[in-house]
């Protein structure tokens, strides 16, 4: 789709319910447990551990004020490492021994005090020459015990209890979470299952145009209601339903509508979902998604972009030892029709990219009908459009055929996009009702971008972007086979500092003349720039990229050069992508670029020489532009005079339909 031009600068874009969300039910919050284990096993060993309570002194305080004040009741040696000493609770009150137990844990019952030991040996022999010195003859009480104590057990207990914890947690992340499944369920498929019975919220009313489509998707249901409408002639139920067509053209969509319209179980999953980090889980993932489709049969399964699993295979694997992506695609292909039994189960399958699939996936067997959706034509356009209005508010002046005619190239999901917007255009400005006005606006935003009237641009850079645009516009106006134009602007959307709207025609086979005056109107704002200013800029990169792209494909792919001749390197196969060079020798590259170069270079001189022939009116529309920053069709007519071609599509059937188109621009450009 091609409906503007745009001017670039050096820095060259249903209904909400309110729900509150319900907390889960069912399960229950243990992390109180936890917290308050946690805390006791922190807390416990202060009241277990004796040791905890007293104070560790030094030997010379042992000797000079216990031993030599004849305080000590006895003393007990634990472990043969530590010896806990009891002061007799007649000193007890005494302030020196008060003011060394006053701590938080602290007991009468002691110990008081405690030192660490050597060796048992040692503190034997050291007690008795200190017992001597101090001249006491009675003999402090020595016991010895052997303890376990809870801080040891804790210590090698508490490590390992982590180390089990983070190993459990990790497993129930890996199996799933509180869903319940085992880590060891990787290899099980999560397809999502639609019931027989269950309403669907979209069925095929809410599908529009698409009949071809449509009628075949339908067929396959009927198939399913009634087998034996078929089979009793000897024919088979197909096996794989291929559904292919570009974004956005409602491929998901219909797959949707087959689960709520067939009345058998569906099993949907998403391509990616069978490939994993582990080798094997993609064909056990799909091993058990037929296994479990073939218990409910007759069942759909749908594959959406089944594109990730389903490349071809070939040389660029072959480096690879072991690939997970082909062992899927090989047990798909095996279960699809392969030795064992596959009746009951129809697959469905979505892609975009049907060039990048293996033949062994297309050949019949296994997906024996190919689907093509295809863009809209204007027809489809319009019933779209109904589809996708009926939850919005119109008024009265909203007209569909003109919102069709007005969207070439459009798929469904731009033209939801282009009605969602509408909405949102309209509630931002405060209306009780969308209007035509805020489809037209809501179009030139999803095409163009939207309004950015506060950015600043000098006047010298305005003045450039007014020739340049009202070059496009000139060169346009008198070319036979350009598209209409319809409106012209140098107020910046989006990237870009201006744009002109065309309204393109359906065309289903371009000529060669066509694609030449198509050139030239991409040429006209830089030839502009050349005339007026006698320089050139960096904002004609947009349509520079544009022009080369499309002379290298009439070369090389159309075989629209007489010295090239009727020859094409277009691959519609892919395979070429795989290659490293080209698929033709230095010297035809060296003919294509040559005759390139000299395809742009005339367009742009027919074009220079057009512009200059019709420079009075060039400068005049820009002038205008500068003026008005929007000039619509009916400004264009007055200055260059009429077309001679129709300025609206050909599509257009009744004589009131231009008028209406003309007056819904003036409304656009006036709000």
């Amino acid at each position: 789709m091609d409906t503007k031009s745009e001017y670039k600068g050096n820095n060259a874009n249903g209904n909400n319910k309110n729900e509150n969300p319900k907390p889960p039910k069912g399960g229950s919050n243990l992390t109180w447990v936890y917290w308050i284990l946690l805390i006791f096993l922190i807390v416990f060993p202060f009241f277990t551990n004796t040791i905890g309570a007293s104070k560790e002194i030094a030997w010379s305080k042992f000797e000079d004020d216990l031993l030599a004040k004849n305080a000590i009741e006895k003393i007990v040696v634990i472990n043969k490492e530590v010896a806990q000493i009891y002061i007799k609770k007649s000193v007890l009150d005494d302030s020196e021994f008060k003011n060394d137990n006053d701590g938080l844990f602290s007991s009468n019952s002691g110990p008081q005090y405690y030192i660490t030991i050597g060796s048992v040996e040692s503190f034997e022999n050291k007690l008795q020459r200190a017992q001597e010195d101090a001249g006491i003859s009675e003999k402090i009480d020595v016991r010895y015990e052997n303890r376990t104590d809870i801080v040891t057990i804790l210590s090698w207990l508490l490590p390992l209890a982590f180390f089990i914890f983070i190993w459990v947690f990790m497993f129930r992340r890996i199996g799933g979470g509180k869903g319940g499944s085992s880590m060891f369920n990787f290899g099980k498929s999560t397809p999502k299952l639609t019931e027989i019975g269950t309403k669907s919220k979209v069925t095929f009313n809410d599908i529009a145009g698409l009949k071809e489509a449509k009628t075949e998707v339908m067929e396959v249901v009927d198939f399913l209601k009634n087998p034996e409408d078929y089979t009793r002639l000897g024919a088979k139920i197909p096996k794989g339903v291929l559904l292919v067509g570009p974004p956005g053209t409602g491929k998901t969509l219909m797959a949707k509508a087959v689960a709520g319209e067939a009345q058998v179980p569906f099993f949907s999953m998403s391509g990616s979902e069978f490939v994993e980090m582990f080798v094997g889980v993609g064909a056990s993932r799909v091993r058990d998604l037929f296994k479990k489709a073939k218990a409910k049969a007759p069942s759909i399964i749908f594959i959406d972009e089944i594109d990730a699993v389903g490349r071809s295979r070939g040389k660029i694997n072959a480096f690879q030892a072991n690939d997970e992506r082909e062992s899927t695609l090989n047990q798909l292909l095996t279960e699809l029709d392969g030795f064992g039994d596959n009746t009951g189960v129809i697959v469905l399958a979505a892609t975009n990219r049907p060039d990048v699939l293996d033949k062994a996936l297309l050949r019949p067997g296994r997906f024996d009908r190919h689907i093509y959706l295809e863009l809209p034509n204007q027809t489809e356009r319009a019933e779209i459009f109904k589809v996708h209005i009926r939850s919005l508010k119109l008024s009265k002046n909203v007209d569909i055929e003109v919102l069709a005619k007005l969207s070439p190239g459009f798929s469904g999901a731009d033209i939801a996009n282009i009605c969602n917007e509408a909405a949102l255009i309209a509630a931002r400005q405060k209306k009780d009702e969308v209007e035509q006005e805020d489809f037209m606006a809501a179009r030139d935003r999803v095409i163009v971008g939207m309004e950015r009237k506060s950015k600043i641009i000098s006047p010298e850079e305005k003045e450039i972007v007014a020739y340049h645009e009202a070059g496009h516009a000139v060169a346009s106006w008198h070319l036979k086979h350009v598209d209409s134009l319809v409106k012209v602007s140098i107020i910046p959307r989006g990237k870009s500092l201006g744009a002109a709207w065309y309204l393109p025609e359906e065309r289903q086979i371009v000529t060669k003349s066509q694609f030449i005056d198509q050139m030239c109107a991409s040429l006209g704002g830089r030839a502009a720039e050349e005339i007026i200013f006698n320089e050139i800029s960096s904002g004609a990169l947009d349509d520079l990229e544009k022009v080369t792209k499309q002379a290298y494909t009439m070369v090389s792919y159309y075989g629209l050069d007489e010295e090239i001749g009727p020859i094409s390197f277009y691959d519609s196969t892919g395979e070429n992508e795989r290659l490293l060079g080209k698929p033709y020798s230095e010297e035809m590259a060296k003919k294509i670029d040559h005759e390139v170069h000299n395809l742009i270079m005339s367009a742009y001189e027919r074009t220079k020489k057009l512009l200059i022939a019709h420079k009075k009116e060039l400068e005049n529309l820009a002038q205008l532009l500068l003026k008005k920053e929007v000039v619509d069709i009916n400004d264009l007519e007055e200055l260059l005079g009429k077309r001679g071609e129709k300025i609206l599509s050909k599509e257009t059937e009744k004589p009131s339909k231009p008028n209406l188109l003309i007056n819904y621009f003036n409304i656009l450009n006036n709000k």
